[in-house]
């Protein structure tokens, strides 16, 4: 897991080129402007899912795992918590869904991470995660979560 502001992207841009063109994409987009929806970067390797949602209680999470996709949520306007662990600390509850590339976990060791408008959380297929979480009270938020196939 990375955590950091959006002015501080380009120094992750050694990492990996996919990382580097979603980086890209959220620099060089009007993303308030944007509509709710998905958005191709390149294809299926990177694209881009815009969300307007109302962020509930912490005890209403719901911890998610990805194998195929890394994840660059971007929080555009708003507060959002969000909650993250290590896979190992997890068990899962729901069988994966190879088709929407998630599963569904619950375990005891965890954190919380409050992200404001203009920061950014990367999840890798080992940091289990629960996003969409209220950081004091519930409010409506405007996000991005960026999808880069890791094969």
């Amino acid at each position: 897991m990375i955590f950091d502001k959006l002015n501080n992207a380009k120094q992750y841009y050694k990492l990996d080129e996919n990382l580097k063109k979603g980086f890209e994409f959220l620099l060089n987009t009007d993303l308030k402007s944007l509509n709710e929806g998905k958005y191709e970067i390149l294809g299926d390797k990177i694209f881009a899912n815009i969300q307007s949602l109302l962020t509930k209680d912490k005890s209403d999470k719901k911890w998610e795992a990805h194998r195929k996709y890394i994840d660059i949520q971007y929080v555009i306007t708003g507060n959002e918590c969000m909650g993250y662990g290590i896979y190992e600390n997890f068990k899962n509850t729901e069988k994966y869904n190879e088709d929407k590339d998630v599963e569904f976990l619950e375990g005891k060791q965890y954190n919380y991470i409050n992200v404001k408008e203009g920061e950014f959380v990367i999840f890798y297929p080992n940091d289990v995660h629960a996003p969409m979480l209220s950081v004091q009270k519930s409010e409506n938020i405007k996000k991005v979560i960026v999808k880069i196939a890791i094969n």
